[in-house]
């Protein structure tokens, strides 16, 4: 976490097409993603001076702004190399970043068909979403009381900013109890994910996982799935109740900001990180990597 605020940055932000000082970067009171959270966004993470699948990432902001009813007017290209050259300008090798695109000021209203889309990107220096020292031996998490809602009720697919605000309350939920994240369930009552990363099971050597169909399928999700099978490792995607963790042995998050992370404990159900978990987390680690990833 910052030790000084996020708006008092040093550095640059790329904002609408053009490079910023980060204290500039501002908007209005009355910007419609503020008041109604028109805003959709990403997360990704540079390692090695890369940013990690940069241009699925703004493949997947574009989708997200379409299923919220508006044009990101910058194409995928575009963005990827705004954001290769922000982190050069920004003189990171290992960040944090953050593309967001938002309806503007011009309308205030449920109703703001003629708002300007506005986009921006930050890069800042940000280490692992969980406490290193809980990471290694395993996070704990609390069972939320919010529950994702039904792909008829919320556009589900989207990477959108208002779907965040049960992830806030739920997570400092948990903090306030002491615990790292809470693991949310669906609507039906199937375990979903955490807060703000998918989630995965080991029994009798199997990696089972919900399946993503009322919850985002994580970038980070898709590669790990793909990391486990080249391992060989059976992952089978289906429908999880929670009567049923006190059947798993292992459980790990995945997601860009949490990586590969081991989890020791949701609610009354604990867990030891072991081999799987150990060996995805070094897998995910190696591909990140370009020179890794050159050398694999």
């Amino acid at each position: 976490m910052a030790s000084v605020p996020f708006d008092q940055l040093d550095g640059e932000i790329w904002f609408n097409g053009a490079f910023v000082p980060w204290k500039d970067a501002k908007i209005h009171v009355l910007t419609h993603g503020l008041h109604y959270a028109s805003a959709v966004f990403e997360g990704e993470r540079a390692y090695g001076g890369r940013v990690f699948k940069l241009t699925e990432h703004n493949q997947r902001l574009h989708k997200s702004g379409d299923i919220l009813g508006f044009k990101i007017p910058y194409s995928v290209a575009e963005l990827d190399a705004a954001t290769i050259e922000l982190l050069k300008r920004q003189g990171f090798s290992e960040a944090y970043v953050r593309p967001i695109a938002w309806r503007g000021s011009e309308m205030m209203g449920v109703s703001a068909q003629n708002n300007r889309i506005n986009v921006a990107i930050a890069i800042w220096q940000w280490g692992s979403y969980f406490n290193p020292a809980e990471k290694l031996k395993g996070i704990r998490l609390d069972i939320a009381e919010y529950r994702r809602p039904d792909p008829k009720t919320a556009p589900c697919a989207s990477k959108a900013a208002g779907l965040y605000m049960i992830c806030t309350i739920s997570k400092h939920a948990a903090e306030a109890k002491g615990y790292a994240d809470a693991m949310m369930l669906d609507y039906r009552g199937q375990v979903a994910e955490a807060t703000g990363a998918n989630i995965f099971f080991v029994k009798d050597g199997v990696i089972h996982t919900p399946t993503p169909d009322c919850f985002l399928n994580g970038i980070t999700r898709q590669t790990v799935i793909e990391l486990a099978k080249r391992r060989g490792l059976q992952v089978v995607e289906r429908a999880i109740m929670p009567e049923e963790l006190s059947e798993f042995s292992e459980c790990f998050l995945t997601g860009s900001a949490a990586e590969v992370t081991p989890v020791s404990e949701i609610g009354p159900y604990r867990f030891t990180p072991a081999s799987i978990s150990e060996t995805l987390m070094n897998d995910y680690m190696k591909e990140v990597y370009p020179t890794a990833a050159a050398a694999a």
